[in-house]
């Protein structure tokens, strides 16, 4: 099962225990009636800000009991007694659990109306429990009322004033405004009991929900067959606004009166409520606005449902076909808010996970279809979603909380075919990336066994780029627009079982203008759909040329200002600290034990580009914070491709790694080098640092396992690099055998001059004897004029009778002994005149056999 659902509540097991009669004596009797009563009249009302839960019963005289369950205490609170047989439509409690509000329906017997209200169906009350008090009626209808009491934002602030939603079944909300006192200690009184007007704020509506966790209410008027969605936030200082207004292009001509998370109507007749357009709406907090729409089931063979992101400024319809031919088309479909994902459930046939966060490609979404995969999933009967992804399933009076299965889910990525499948399952672990028991071992383990399985994208590059984004995620929760979190820029390929419509949406109205929190986000989001143009995803192709421009320099001889060049390898230098701190066990590859230069300028560069980025657009938030977070994020980039090569080395060998050349290559040495070689290509395209002293393994990997044409191949076009550590290892470690003289001399003619100078002194072979004479002439003779010489070659000073040798040898060492200090060869004091003569000889001397 892809969702995971954990009971966060049972009104069975966490109220009716604490209901029951102590276990009475035989002349008492068994207490079985009460249990029977209790049992079947046990029903979820309500719940409330706080998350405390609502219910109601009949004990055994037949009266109407209101109790509390704290779902922070776990503890059960009897609220109030109504000593009449009245069935409750709607029950709230305010913050400090001292003034009740319920509406009832009125039983009548014979003919005869209660005692409390005759003439009406609809009894609303407003009670004072603490202590038991005063009973007010609000309304006496003959149409259904909902209460709702609205909850400040900082409930240890107690107001000295209470406010009450009123919705009725006659399409109009108001808002009650309840001044309360305290008498005589601890006595609540409501002190304008008598004169109580409500204020209407809503009229000829025909949807309304409830968002109990940030106070909101939307609902739906019909103006000229136009649905216009407006939302209004109730304020902490009692006020409230207006925030938007949204048309829709939906069909509601099937829709009755209906409201969602305003308790449960167990009076409405479901089966009909179930064949009614679907509406509900999902937010998170940052930034997004989704309205989930299902329009009026009709038989048929298809299943039709819409998303409109409105914080994307666009609407997807999907239409899905059913999971299994034998199955009936069912009624309607759920709609889940999970955070970062929307769950479409119909059961039986599918569970379509929409990815909230990034909708923008069908791909980061996981659509699983068919009666095996989906089995049980959610509990048939209806649910509500609400926020904090709880649902409520009010038929059993359970609440649970919803996640993301990762065990099911790394079972799916591991036996996934198709490449959308991939992706989508791969988007739907990283975002777990917070929970408890996050396997990203297991992911990693999968990326380095399945990176030539995809086709369709490259998977080191999502995977690098995707998990890098949801580790600093939790940091700024609304940096997506600045960070890529998807390698891909388009998705072409068909979904099986799915087809997509998208369409482009007019912007809600934003009616206040002085935003914060939620509305701040979602307007930024809003602004950013009309005014930016490209798009604000960072991306290293500034840091590219620029680190292009500073290589370039170097081999040229120019040199950049020592600031600039300071600051970047001290860049460099945090981001190598922050990941060896994270590194808190012994390694099996050794990586950061080399300078690799070109790599820390890489590094530094990055580091500066992004975090100018950052501080450029997100204004507000503190430069260290950014700081921190740059950090962060390009130090996850280095240990994913570290943990990457540890995990395929950890398979195939287990021992650590040890710098040699000596040995042929193992099946080990073959895996991560070809693992190494995917690695560097996914980098290379993404202007991606590498860890200092992956070239080196890379190059010693490849002298392993390569044939010199192939090695020779892949220096020749940059794949492998040809860095000090490596050539200096290579003429230390090898032999002069045939073979290994063929590939010394072949890796010494490819190096630049500065290295070749240094990696021929360490070669004890006529080969490298020969280039350094060769240099040394170079050096010498490179300003060299021919001047007039009087004196006769002394032919005793020479050990070979060979004029013209002997000419040339006089000639150097007189410009050794003139120009020592400018043409000395730094640092190899046994290179000159006699060297060359020697190194010349023997090369003469192999050239001629003998």
């Amino acid at each position: 099962m892809a969702l995971r659902l954990v009971t966060h509540f049972d009104v069975l097991e966490d109220v009716l225990p604490s209901l029951l009669p102590q276990p009475a004596t035989s002349e008492e009797g068994d207490g079985t009636g009460v249990l029977e009563t209790t049992y079947g009249s046990l029903r979820v009302l309500n719940i409330e800000r706080n998350g405390n839960i609502i219910y109601t019963y009949k004990d055994n005289k037949g009266n109407a009991v209101f109790g509390l369950y704290d779902c922070q205490t776990r503890q059960n609170e009897h609220l109030y007694t109504f000593e009449k047989d009245m069935q409750a439509v709607s029950c709230s409690v305010n913050s400090e659990r001292t003034v009740l509000a319920a509406s009832f329906i009125q039983y009548t017997k014979e003919g005869v109306r209660t005692e409390l209200q005759p003439g009406s169906k609809c009894l609303t009350l407003l009670v004072e429990i603490h202590p038991v008090n005063n009973v007010k009626v609000l309304k006496a209808v003959d149409s259904c009322i909902w209460v709702q009491f609205l909850y400040p934002q900082a409930e240890s602030h107690l107001l000295p004033q209470n406010h009450l939603l009123l919705i009725s079944e006659e399409k109009y909300i108001e808002w009650f405004h309840i001044q309360i006192t305290k008498e005589d200690g601890d006595r609540v009184v409501i002190r304008n009991s008598s004169h109580l007007s409500g204020e209407r704020i809503a009229e000829d509506f025909v949807w309304a929900q409830w968002d109990m966790s940030e106070q909101r209410l939307y609902f739906i008027e019909l103006k000229e067959s136009r649905s216009i969605l407006k939302c209004i936030q109730f304020w902490a200082d009692e006020s409230f606004n207006l925030m938007f207004e949204m048309p829709l292009d939906i069909s509601l001509s099937g829709l009755r009166f209906k409201l969602i998370n305003f308790g449960y109507d167990y009076h409405q007749d479901q089966e009909k409520l179930s064949n009614q357009p679907s509406l509900c709406i999902f937010t998170n907090h940052t930034g997004s606005l989704c309205v989930c729409y299902s329009p009026k089931s009709e038989s048929g063979e298809e299943i039709t449902y819409s998303v409109f992101y409105l914080h994307k400024g666009y609407r997807k319809t999907f239409t899905a076909a059913p999971g299994s031919a034998d199955t009936q088309v069912p009624n309607g479909i759920t709609f889940l808010n999970l955070g970062c994902f929307v769950a479409v459930h119909s059961p039986g046939h599918f569970l379509h996970l929409l990815n909230i966060q990034h909708p923008d490609l069908i791909c980061h979404s996981l659509f699983l279809a068919g009666n095996d995969k989906m089995a049980t999933v959610l509990p048939p009967s209806p649910l509500q979603s609400l926020p904090g992804s709880l649902i409520v399933d009010f038929y059993s009076g359970k609440v649970y909380r919803a996640t993301l299965d990762q065990s099911y889910l790394m079972r799916f990525l591991w036996n996934a075919r198709l490449d959308s499948e991939k992706m989508a399952a791969l988007h739907c672990m990283l975002s777990c990336g917070q929970d408890p028991g996050f396997p990203e071992e297991q992911i990693i383990q999968w990326i380095s066994e399945h990176v030539p399985d995809c086709h369709s994208f490259d998977l080191i590059q999502e995977f690098l780029i995707a998990a890098a984004f949801w580790s600093v995620y939790p940091e700024l929760g609304d940096m997506d627009m600045f960070l890529p979190y998807s390698s891909l820029q388009a998705w072409n390929a068909e979904i099986p079982g799915i087809k997509l419509v998208t369409e482009e949406l007019p912007l809600p109205l934003m009616k206040v203008y002085s935003l914060k929190g939620y509305w701040a986000k979602l307007n930024s989001n809003l602004e950013y759909i009309k005014y930016t143009k490209p798009r604000l995803h960072y991306h290293n192709s500034i840091v590219r040329r620029e680190w292009h421009n500073l290589i370039s320099e170097e081999r040229t001889g120019k040199r950049r200002s020592t600031v600039y060049m300071r600051n970047i390898l001290e860049n460099a230098k945090k981001v190598i600290s922050n990941m060896e701190a994270r590194t808190l066990e012994p390694r099996l590859i050794p990586l950061l034990q080399e300078e690799d230069r070109h790599q820390r300028l890489l590094m530094g560069l990055m580091v500066s580009e992004l975090r100018d980025h950052l501080l450029r657009h997100l204004q507000g938030i503190e430069k260290k914070k950014i700081e921190r977070m740059v950090l962060n994020y390009i130090s996850k980039l280095l240990d994913l491709i570290w943990r990457l090569l540890e995990t395929s080395w950890r398979k195939h060998s287990g021992r650590p790694w040890t710098l040699h050349l000596n040995n042929h290559g193992s099946a080990a040495d073959f895996e991560v080098f070809h693992l190494m070689t995917r690695i560097l290509d996914a980098a290379s395209s993404l202007s991606f640092p590498l860890p200092p002293g992956f070239h080196s393994l890379h190059t010693i990997l490849g002298v392993h396992c390569l044939p010199l044409y192939n090695l020779l191949h892949y220096i020749d076009n940059g794949v492998l690099l040809l860095t000090e550590t490596v050539v200096t290892r290579l003429m230390k470690d090898l032999d002069n055998s045939e073979k290994n003289e063929k590939l010394k001399f072949s890796i010494i003619v490819r190096l630049p001059p500065l290295i070749g100078q240094k990696v021929c002194r360490l070669w004890d072979h006529p080969v490298s004897s020969n280039i350094i004479s060769r240099n040394h002439v170079a050096r010498l003779l490179k300003n060299y004029k021919k001047e007039p010489r009087n004196s006769m070659i002394d032919k005793s000073s020479f050990p070979v009778e060979f004029l013209p040798l002997n000419y040339f040898i006089e000639i150097l060492m007189g410009l050794e002994s003139t120009n020592q200090a400018l043409y000395g060869f730094e640092g190899h004091d046994n290179v000159d005149a006699e060297f060359v003569e020697e190194a010349a000889l023997k090369h003469t001397t192999m050239l001629l056999g003998l």
